[in-house]
């Protein structure tokens, strides 16, 4: 049995290594660079913290986020490994005898902010350990906040090329769940990995469900939405730190659960939602992006957006939050044309140059045109990750085709409304005047004598909304920032306007928000391309939930998250299992001996 192998299976107790763990780890031991991309629950953490382990000295981890580096290294203390970190929360004495143990070669990881990093002491501390030979190696977290176009950019991120410069002899990997193309070279740049070698995994998460509805009444569709979720964990993001206080305060007279989490609330307060979130169950976080990046509470059943985030990427990132453990979970999103115009808007009224502006309207086109696409939604989210794949059957699209109608026609009036009034008004305005709506703006401006007044009764101001929705997707409209917002026609809207080109839209169907459309929630899953895990009979139900409440005591106690001591799947394991010594127990994925020595006896009392 391999070094590597040997300690996955007594240190954290999986019987083998998932994709390509196994040669990235050799690679590493070995002294090589690496780029690794590997989505949300795939086991990235493995990749760094076995070979520290393996190679001689200790394993330096650069980590975003004060949340993550603490649960990382409750995790790895459980399972026997010597780790710990280094970063504000810390008084000073904490950090010096951190440090006097880093020294003392008594730590297998050490865990660092970027900025903690960055100074002269730690770099000092640093330079003490490559005198040594005690520097194992450098893993670079979330190494896609080093893109400047990225939605997740850390300034200091830029500066962690310092490593290679100061330890080129030191191998590093940089590790993120999230870079197209663009955002990967910028990494190798950046960082200097240009000699590393370039890990990929796939970016398919099969089993997460992917829906989006047409916006109607985002809190009436979120509520049915959560109705479905029976009590579930879950993260609800919205764009500004208003909705997100708004949204909170009404789920809680709704009587769910529901905290709110964003940059304007005190630091004491931050914290305390998110561990509430992390160590209680059936928690609805609702929060802006300032939330979720490293958040690695395993059993997140779903994340809603009640707004368009800013990219395929970022919407990859904060959808994969959910279903870490592996098990059914959903994504689901509310959308509309007040998107589209806003963050088309913010994109040309912001002082970015015009390359970024550039890059920033080519990913929000990819999003637009995912939310609007007919066809399977997770081989489209795949194919922008430059990953082909076939119709999922575990996403709206493909569980309720829409139906698609020519609207050329539509299309042609729709363009020749903005043509007619100048291409200085939104949609809400051409709208009326394609319905015959004779507002006191219409009258205003004269606009009830056009030959488009009144040419479109043949669809509601909904169906309008969704021809406008799709024309601004497709390219065929934008945006005017200088007309506060008008709707101008692009180069590409002329053939269709001429007759040139037909085009093809879909019809947005009537969902109940929620529901599985027209399959049960059990038969959908069955057909998701992944195992879900050992599956809970009936007989075991009791088991489990003992276990659990377990758990839940061990957890408060020790001042951790109950994942951190056992996953729920391990829990499902040895319910179903029913192991009766301490050797039966070794063989339940993710008890590692170190678990096992300290909560054997209790589970095996549990089992008899």
């Amino acid at each position: 049995m391999t070094a590597p192998l040997e300690t996955l299976r007594r240190v954290f107790g999986y019987p083998s290594f998932r994709g390509p763990q196994e040669e990235i780890i050799d690679h590493l031991i070995g002294g090589g660079d690496a780029l690794v991309l590997m989505p949300t629950g795939g086991g990235k953490s493995l990749c760094y913290q076995i070979p520290s382990m393996l190679r001689q000295g200790v394993g330096v981890v650069v980590s975003p986020l004060i949340a993550l580096m603490q649960d990382q290294v409750d995790a790895l203390l459980q399972a026997g490994v010597r780790a710990a970190f280094l970063n504000s929360s810390q008084d000073r004495a904490t950090a010096s005898e951190t440090e006097r143990r880093l020294r003392m070669d008594e730590l297998d990881l050490i865990y660092v902010a970027p900025e903690r990093l960055l100074t002269e002491r730690f770099l000092g501390v640093m330079d003490y350990l490559a005198g040594k030979n005690r520097l194992a190696l450098f893993a670079i977290d979330e190494a896609h906040c080093v893109s400047q176009w990225g939605h997740d950019f850390r300034p200091e991120y830029i500066q962690l090329s310092v490593l290679h410069q100061r330890y080129p002899a030191v191998p590093r990997i940089a590790l993120t769940a999230t870079a197209d193309h663009l955002t990967r070279q910028e990494i190798i740049t950046r960082l200097g990995l240009d000699t590393a070698r370039v890990f990929i995994s796939s970016f398919d998460r099969p089993n997460i469900r992917y829906t989006v509805v047409e916006r109607d009444n985002p809190r009436r569709q979120l509520l049915d939405f959560l109705g479905g979720q029976h009590g579930a964990a879950g993260i609800v993001y919205c764009l500004s730190r208003k909705k997100v206080d708004e949204t909170a305060a009404w789920l809680n007279g709704q009587g769910i659960t529901a905290l709110a989490y964003h940059a304007g609330l005190d630091a004491a307060t931050r914290l305390n939602h998110q561990q509430r979130f992390l160590r209680d169950d059936g928690i609805v976080m609702v929060a802006t992006i300032a939330f979720g990046m490293g958040i690695d509470k395993p059993d997140v059943r779903f994340v809603a957006h009640l707004d368009l985030p800013k990219s395929l990427e970022a919407y990859y990132q904060e959808t994969g939050r959910a279903g870490r453990d592996g098990e059914p979970a959903e994504a689901w999103m509310t959308y509309g044309l007040n998107d589209v115009v806003i963050h088309r808007l913010r994109i040309d009224e912001s002082t970015a140059g015009d390359e970024q502006k550039r890059v920033e309207r080519s990913k929000l086109d990819a999003l637009l045109a995912w939310c609007e696409t007919a066809s399977c939604r997770r081989a489209l989210l795949l194919k922008y990750f430059s990953e082909e794949a076939t119709a999922c059957g575990n996403c709206d699209t493909c569980l309720d085709p829409p139906q698609l109608w020519d609207g050329t026609v539509a299309a042609q009036m729709a363009m020749s409304a903005a043509l007619r009034t100048g291409q200085r008004f939104g949609a809400g305005h051409l709208i009326d005047i394609l319905r015959g709506k004779a507002t006191e703006k219409v009258q205003q401006f004269g606009h009830g004598d056009l030959p488009t007044f009144g040419a479109g009764t043949d669809l509601d101001d909904a169906g309008w909304r969704s021809v406008f929705r799709q024309l601004l997707a497709a390219g065929l409209l934008h945006t005017d920032a200088e007309a506060f917002g008008g709707l101008r026609l692009t180069d590409a809207a002329r053939p269709v306007l001429k007759g040139e080109a037909t085009l093809s839209l879909r019809k947005q169907a009537k969902r109940t928000s929620g529901k599985t459309h027209g399959r049960s929630q059990e038969s959908a899953a069955a057909g998701r391309r992944s195992d879900p895990g050992t599956p809970l009979a009936e007989a075991d139900a009791p088991l489990f939930e003992a276990l659990r409440a377990w758990r839940a005591g061990l957890a408060r106690e020790q001042g951790v998250p109950a994942y951190v001591i056992l996953h729920d799947k391990s829990l499902r394991e040895l319910a179903a299992r029913r192991p009766a010594s301490l050797a039966e127990l070794l063989g339940v994925p993710g008890i590692g001996q170190a678990k096992a020595v300290r909560y054997g006896e209790a589970l095996l009392r549990l089992m008899a």
